[in-house]
């Protein structure tokens, strides 16, 4: 297989942008470096395009890797045809290769092996030739034998049908045709187990789809209900077409002995052999699909949260709400940095609220507080009713937000949280998380597995390292983008970046406690194990504020410092110039000259322009901000065809769920987000998005709230 040209012809790009890719990944050069800093060889693919053509390159080089071995395999058994070799070289599929395989695959002992063990392979060649001109009685009569334990002909002619009905489901082309007309015709059907009992999988109850048609969010819901042991779940496929088209492929004369019992043997083989095989398969396959589906939502929906702009210069006091054990406060200053906790018990079943009220007017008034975020788990609708009551009586100059605390508590339980906080118990390293989120997601949040940030859907129930490693790709691909200070920055965030392991992390850690901060670049390549490779790919996205170079503080790479002098200089600055280049990428100079000057791509060229003129620009600058609230409102307070603003925090397959500042998120239905036609709420809606809804309808006994964004 032409490898790159398949490549190619499924990303859409030119061959020598995917030559290129191929040879930068083999090369060992991480995404986010070929992305930001080989623009020039592979035509600025950006880092989605290049993340999947990774994934392909595997596949296909996987696929390759089996088809060689299956071929191996068929030719050390003598039976490797000419024309089977074509098949196997040009089988796109994993699928398609095992297909092929399947009649040469060593086999466990089946009914078939056993009936060919007896001597019974030629009564099957004699009913397949089908020109027999007696009974088949009396042809099996003569495959009798008490030393091959063949008692009677009827024990003989079964053993001949196994064997024929095997060779059948072994046949690559018809198990294609089966499968093609069971996906294309087929339905999934599933039943309750026990249809008087309630659960969420209500709708599943007697439910059926055509395949063909089925959404992925409907797969994976049928597929936890069934594990759940609450739903049974079957394909119904056309058997009576599929039987036909077996019988016809295998009665090919008119022999009034053999076609009845081939009739009988097709069945006996689809049912028993082919069918539960394809449903099999069919089954993975739509998983599959609903799963990489699932996983690029989550993976949208994780960049959404992880790429929310910093609420910068603000001292926040982080707010775990809870019953019982008492709602955790943690005060942190405008760096992240922790000056006091507390426990307050406005909640049930103390209602100790004027005390707690006086213990956030002494936190907030002794560190100069002016934002609350507050986790929206369990008790956060009462913890919001004390801060808007909280803030109309004191009139302070402090608002709250509602933030997503999901992942706090696994970050709180944690190894690293015990090595960060060893004095603090739980709750406490969770209000500190909460805190700290609002003024720097995407440095608190790199600290948490990114499954257990929860902007999917049945994240718990798909392929763990597949999803893993989809979504450690994209906190990669966040940070990166961002940057990160190389004298501040935790060993958490420190993995993430481009080259850097999580041993080299720990080491750049270890190294600034017993050196002091780094002050250059080149300093890097005394930390232990980061030789010049890993240098090469980690050194433009650490920046250094205040060093000895200020291009240190830029997202220009060491590879290019020296042609970024010469180009300052040609044009009539220095170094120290550097962020007070404002309008230098629009200065009316020819690039191309430039470029050709300072033997140097147009587009690196472009890049270091834009980057001497906003050094070290935070790309999160573009998203939209965090609603700030002083007041709340109650799932009773909404009305139908009330207007509000909202903040996206969830987006699925079938809508986009709005906090629009009660307890309970809203949901706005695909079908109310535009009047234009969408495949997918992705296409124009992200989570963060502040957007501005009508009430539909709200079920307060099933805390339901529907929105529509057609106002």
């Amino acid at each position: 297989m032409d490898i790159i040209g398949e490549l190619t012809k499924e990303l859409g790009i030119e061959r020598k942008q995917t030559q290129a890719a191929v040879d930068l990944i083999d090369a060992g050069n991480t995404i986010p470096f070929i992305s930001r800093y080989r623009k020039e060889a592979t035509g600025s693919l950006n880092d989605e395009i290049l993340r999947s053509l990774n994934d392909r390159l595997n596949y296909l080089r996987n696929l390759e890797e089996k088809k060689e071995q299956v071929l191996s395999s068929i030719e050390e058994q003598g039976k490797l045809t000419e024309e089977l070799k074509k098949q196997i070289l040009d089988a796109k599929t994993l699928v398609m290769v095992d297909d092929l395989y399947r009649p040469y695959r060593p086999k466990r002992r089946t009914r078939a092996t056993i009936a060919k063990e007896k001597g019974l392979e030629p009564l099957a060649n004699i009913i397949l030739l089908q020109m027999t001109d007696k009974p088949l009685a009396e042809e099996a009569a003569q495959f009798i034998s008490a030393e091959n334990e063949v008692a009677t002909a009827e024990e003989a002619l079964d053993g001949a049908k196994d064997i024929i009905a095997e060779m059948i489901s072994d046949e690559a082309d018809y198990r294609t045709v089966i499968r093609n007309k069971t996906f294309k015709s087929g339905k999934i059907v599933s039943t309750a187990k026990n249809p008087e009992e309630k659960s969420v999988y209500e709708m599943y109850y007697n439910y059926e789809e055509g395949m063909s048609k089925i959404a992925g969010h409907r797969v994976l819901a049928l597929n936890r209900g069934e594990s759940e042991k609450i739903l049974s779940v079957h394909i119904d496929a056309p058997e009576e077409e599929i039987l036909q088209y077996l019988c016809k492929k295998t009665i090919t004369r008119d022999n009034k002995y053999t076609a009845p019992i081939l009739e009988e043997i097709c069945a006996d083989s689809y049912k028993r052999l082919i069918q539960p095989s394809i449903e099999r398969e069919i089954r993975n396959e739509l998983t599959e699909k609903a799963e990489e589906g699932a996983i690029k939502v989550f993976g949208k929906n994780l960049e959404q949260i992880l790429m929310q702009p910093p609420i910068a210069n603000q001292v926040v006091l982080g707010w775990d709400p809870a019953f019982r054990t008492g709602c955790k406060l943690a005060v942190v200053d405008e760096t992240g940095k922790v000056l006091d906790t507390k426990v307050i018990f406005p909640t049930e079943p103390q209602n100790k609220v004027d005390e707690a009220k006086k213990v956030l007017k002494q936190l907030i008034t002794k560190y100069g507080v002016t934002l609350i975020s507050l986790g929206n788990g369990t008790a956060s609708r009462e913890s919001e009713s004390v801060i808007a009551d909280f803030i109309k009586e004191s009139n302070l100059s402090v608002s709250y937000v509602i933030v997503s605390e999901a992942g706090a508590s696994v970050y709180s339980a944690s190894k690293l949280a015990t090595e960060e906080f060893p004095d603090f118990d739980v709750a406490q390293r969770s209000a500190v998380s909460i805190a700290r989120r609002i003024q720097d997601p995407l440095a608190e949040l790199v600290k948490i597995e990114p499954k257990a940030i929860g902007v999917g859907q049945y994240q718990h129930d798909m392929n763990q390292k597949r999803l893993v490693q989809t979504l450690g790709g994209v906190v990669e691909d966040c940070v990166n983008k961002v940057g990160v200070d190389l004298n501040t920055a935790s060993a958490s965030l420190l993995e993430y970046v481009s080259g850097v392991s999580k041993t080299i992390a720990k080491n750049i850690v270890a190294y600034r406690e017993e050196n002091g901060r780094f002050d250059n670049r080149k300093q890097l390549l005394k930390v232990s194990k980061l030789g010049p490779k890993a240098y090469e790919q980690c050194a433009g996205f650490l920046r250094i504020a205040g060093g000895d170079n200020p291009l240190d503080n830029t997202s220009v790479h060491p590879e290019s410092y020296n042609v970024t002098k010469e180009l300052l200089s040609s044009l009539g600055y220095s170094l120290d110039d550097i962020g007070n280049l404002k309008g230098l990428s629009k200065k009316a100079f020819n690039k191309s000259n430039l470029s050709n000057k300072f033997e140097i791509g147009e587009i690196t060229l472009t890049d270091i322009l834009n980057e001497l003129e906003k050094p070290s620009r935070d790309p999160r600058e573009d998203m939209p901000k965090p609603i700030l609230r002083t007041d709340v409102l109650d799932i009773k307070d909404l009305k139908e065809d009330m207007i509000l603003k909202g903040t996206v925090r969830n987006v699925i397959d079938f809508g986009v769920f709005v906090d629009i500042g009660v307890h309970q998120d809203g949901l706005v239905h695909i079908s109310q987000i535009t009047d234009k036609y969408i495949k997918h709420p992705l296409d124009v809606l992200s989570i963060g998005d502040v957007v501005e809804v009508k009430i539909l309808t709200v079920d307060i006994p099933r805390k339901r709230i529907s929105l529509t964004m057609k106002i």
